[in-house]
């Protein structure tokens, strides 16, 4: 069951309880008009990834700006964002068990549904389940295009995979699912454009003999927050998929642009407020946020307010502020921003978004309370 809200709206910024998971308002809304700029004048169309944000509320936001709808990549996820008001999704994953097929196919009563598949046997459960119920499922064959992951290869053999889908009744070939991975958080432009080269000729050349097989792509899928400007140039991909671009965290921080300066084509949006719990000596802060408040896979959280801090040490409930090269220190009993490292499975973690604004402001103010409403959907 869902806690209390740590916050309610009109509430000052340093009386939210923590660990609390703060969105900075204005920070966010600027990175949502940003990416569908961007998007809008490339001519493709944006399809964001809610596995970042697992909000309903997030993901209207992001439509009111010209999103076609969003991908998710569980079946329980779908559900949530259907729920929530969003009329089309896509599930960028592999669906697989006659449970999960069903609940599938009956969504698609509800709404616009796609699925991706890489394999036969998937694909011959998920048309059963869509004739049960009577329904129409768009898919989209997953090709590997550098990920290693999901995926069959491209080329010849995703072309008789399509074939397969267009036979089968209750499913409508809608084209390819093409998202290289691996390759968003390659440091620098050089690797990344490298990367994105070689999924582009891969998926090409499995557009183009689709083609010729007489199977067109409505949709050719893929892309993410670090390399989303180079697919939306392919002439290839027509719908991007990137997520973390609305909040951005410290990981997406460390890739750089071609100039080799910092990726800052986005702003931090998303911190965790923690309080100043603990000062056994001057040189460390103990913080009442740790393991069960972070995912910690890409690192530590940043500290954007005391240069030279580090977080450190952490466990379930306490990290540690290593002090020792700050001229400025917090007091006991003081909240500090953090900055996640991994921005989607930190989100997990909570169940309220508290929504700042004016956060660099003097007076910054709790304007919105929103429920992370398909946390723990992973099913």
């Amino acid at each position: 069951m869902p806690q209390l809200p740590p916050a309610s709206p009109g509430m000052p910024l340093a009386d939210v309880d923590t660990p609390a998971l703060i969105v900075d308002l204005d920070a966010f809304e600027r990175n949502l008009k940003r990416m569908a700029d961007a998007v809008a004048k490339a001519g493709v169309r944006l399809r964001p990834h809610a596995k970042t944000h697992k909000s309903p509320i997030v993901g209207l936001k992001q439509m009111a700006l010209g999103a076609v709808g969003l991908c998710c990549q569980k079946v329980s996820e779908a559900e949530v964002m259907v729920q929530g008001g969003i009329p089309d999704v896509l599930i960028s994953n592999e669906v697989v068990g006659a449970r999960k097929l069903d609940r599938l196919a009956a969504l698609a009563h509800q709404a616009r549904v796609m699925v991706a598949v890489d394999n036969p046997l998937a694909i011959e459960g998920l048309a059963a389940a869509a004739r049960k119920a009577g329904v129409e499922i768009g898919v989209l064959v997953e090709i590997d295009v550098g990920a290693a992951r999901c995926g069959i290869e491209p080329g010849g053999p995703a072309v008789g995979l399509a074939q397969l889908v267009a036979r089968e009744k209750g499913l409508r070939f809608a084209g390819l699912q093409a998202y290289h991975g691996r390759a968003q958080h390659l440091r620098t432009m050089d690797e990344r454009r490298t990367a994105i080269k070689g999924a582009i000729e891969k998926t090409r050349l499995t557009v183009d003999l689709l083609r010729e097989a007489g199977l067109d792509c409505a949709v050719v899928g893929g892309a993410g927050t670090g390399t989303f400007e180079l697919e939306a140039a392919s002439g290839v991909y027509n719908e991007l998929q990137a997520g973390s671009y609305c909040f951005m965290d410290a990981d997406y921080a460390r890739n750089k642009r071609a100039d080799g300066l910092a990726f800052d084509t986005f702003e931090h949006a998303l911190f965790v407020q923690a309080t100043v719990m603990s000062m056994p000596i001057a040189e460390r802060a103990v913080v009442d946020a740790g393991l069960k408040s972070f995912s910690f896979d890409s690192g530590p959280p940043g500290v954007p307010g005391f240069a030279g801090a580090l977080y450190e040490r952490p466990s379930d409930e306490h990290g540690s502020l290593n002090l020792t090269a700050c001229n400025e220190r917090p007091k006991l009993g003081d909240k500090v921003l953090l900055i996640p490292g991994h921005c989607d499975p930190t989100i997990n973690l909570h169940d309220w978004y508290v929504g700042i604004r004016g956060m660099n402001s003097l007076a910054p103010r709790v304007e919105s309370v929103w429920p992370v409403a398909a946390r723990g959907a992973v099913f």
